[in-house]
């Protein structure tokens, strides 16, 4: 699994047979077959070893996270999730064509080993009053934003790190686009501007 893993991940899975890896480890395929029946089988063994070391790495960022501000524990668990995702190419074995039961099995295994865990965390803000906006909003929003950043050109675009974007999606998540400026909120805390029913009325004047 160890060496299927290193070529599948690092040439793709489309594009390694198994006789590359056989060739890779010096055995015939005959051996291979009597523990792993296709090549798909063998992918997903290494994709269940896989997600649970993304697991146990969400977990540890969640637990180093424990007793920290809400907003850095969403952050350092989305960048946790973020990284090992693309570590291990999540976003595009799911987005990969060709092969449905292998983009659902991506799908199914990131929804319970990151997801579920983003959503509950998010139901614990809305349960704290920290976050005013529906959880549910809030999962939804991010995932795609996580989903995205991982396979988008931004971060060499912007010359930043796919970690920095994360964060400054969590803030716009978490706070709004626009801001105050301290002194207008007379604490030195900027808080969200959200439009009202009552701000899009008004008419504008000269």
């Amino acid at each position: 699994m160890e060496a299927a893993g290193w070529l599948f991940f690092g040439s793709g899975f489309a594009r390694v047979s198994m006789d590359d890896l056989a060739r890779e480890l010096g055995m015939s395929k005959k051996t291979i077959y009597r523990h792993f029946p296709d090549k798909r089988s063998l992918l997903a063994a290494v994709l269940d070893r896989q997600f649970a070391t993304v697991e146990r790495m969400l977990v540890t960022a969640t637990e180093d996270a424990a007793g920290q501000p809400f907003a850095a524990r969403v952050q350092r668990f989305l960048i946790a999730a973020g990284s090992e995702l693309d570590r291990i190419g999540a976003p595009q074995l799911a987005a990969g064509r060709g092969d449905t039961m292998l983009r659902q099995y991506v799908e199914q295994r990131v929804d319970a080993v990151v997801y579920r865990r983003l959503d509950e965390l998010f139901r614990e803000g809305h349960r704290q009053g920290l976050l005013p906006a529906p959880p549910e909003l809030l999962s939804e929003i991010t995932r795609g934003a996580l989903e995205r950043l991982l396979v988008s050109e931004l971060p060499r675009d912007l010359a930043w790190t796919a970690a920095d974007l994360l964060r400054a999606t969590v803030d716009t998540v978490l706070y709004g686009a626009i801001r105050p400026t301290a002194q207008d909120t007379g604490d030195g805390r900027p808080r969200p501007v959200i439009p009202t029913a009552r701000d899009d009325a008004q008419e504008v004047g000269p």
